[in-house]
């Protein structure tokens, strides 16, 4: 199981940790499932950037970054090295560990 300790750079926000979450699903499907908001106008298949956010600290347990991530990603605000699309960022089923994510502001954003 992981814990994912969500931060945001929107104001007036304060940080949230998820614990016990099970693996194989996409941080965030966890943030939705928990009401963090976190836009994805493409319906979580890697076509757009709005489910952009930063994985600060635990990369080893998602999916790779893939190309057409990474193509996406360049379109996103303010990407930085540990950007991510939420969508892609599957946990690895039957791992455990904890993951620091930072959620932009998503009042910048328009969409879902």
């Amino acid at each position: 199981m992981y814990t994912i300790h969500f931060k945001f750079e929107q104001k007036g926000l304060e940080p949230v940790t998820i614990e016990q979450v099970a693996g194989g699903q996409s941080i965030l499907e966890v943030a939705e499932d928990n009401n963090i908001e976190l836009h994805h106008n493409c319906g979580m298949v890697c076509a757009c950037s709005t489910c952009h956010l930063y994985l600060e600290k635990g990369e080893e347990h998602v999916a790779e970054l893939s190309d057409k991530e990474e193509d996406f990603i360049d379109r996103a605000r303010n990407p930085k090295l540990e950007s991510r699309l939420g969508c892609q960022c599957v946990l690895h089923d039957g791992g455990s560990g904890s993951l620091e994510v930072t959620i932009p502001d998503q009042s910048l954003i328009h969409g879902e």
